[in-house]
């Protein structure tokens, strides 16, 4: 499969809780982590998204948020419902935006694109633990035909 979204998670959908009009689907990655997905009940139905099954995440680089913890270390409480606590494996800047990877537990990397202003107020370098944050409306979910 080849896709313009730089990051693709291939897991097992883990929860399926169903909505009127809208699905919220878990689907279980390797290293421990969760993908959280906000779908259509009619693509949910499409798909065959049901517990146990396979299923890929997509997420454009774009739609990702990056946070770094604050002096105190408390948890990050904000609405992106998809939260992955990594490493940084490399900066790469551009003229005005630079592409960020961080590299989560399990050996999945996640990339992010900011501005280079956010990389330098944020102290973002190889080595560095950041997490990663987006919507769960802004997963899209695929399986293999």
């Amino acid at each position: 499969m080849k896709t313009s979204a730089r990051n693709q998670f291939y897991g097992t959908v883990s929860a399926v809780t169903r909505g009127s009009v809208n699905d919220e689907v878990s689907l279980a990655l390797a290293g421990g982590h969760e993908i959280v997905a906000v779908v259509t009940h009619e693509s949910t139905e499409t798909l065959g998204l049901v517990v146990g099954s396979a299923a890929f995440a997509l997420i454009k680089a774009s739609w990702v948020v990056l946070l770094v913890e604050n002096e105190s270390g408390a948890p990050l409480k904000l609405s992106a419902r998809n939260q992955l606590r990594g490493t940084v494996l490399s900066v790469k800047r551009g003229a005005v935006s630079a592409e960020v990877s961080l590299g989560l537990e399990g050996g999945a990397v996640i990339t992010a694109v900011v501005t280079n202003e956010s990389v330098d107020t944020l102290g973002l370098a190889e080595g560095s633990v950041a997490v990663a944050a987006f919507k769960a409306s802004s997963v899209i979910l695929g399986v293999k035909d």
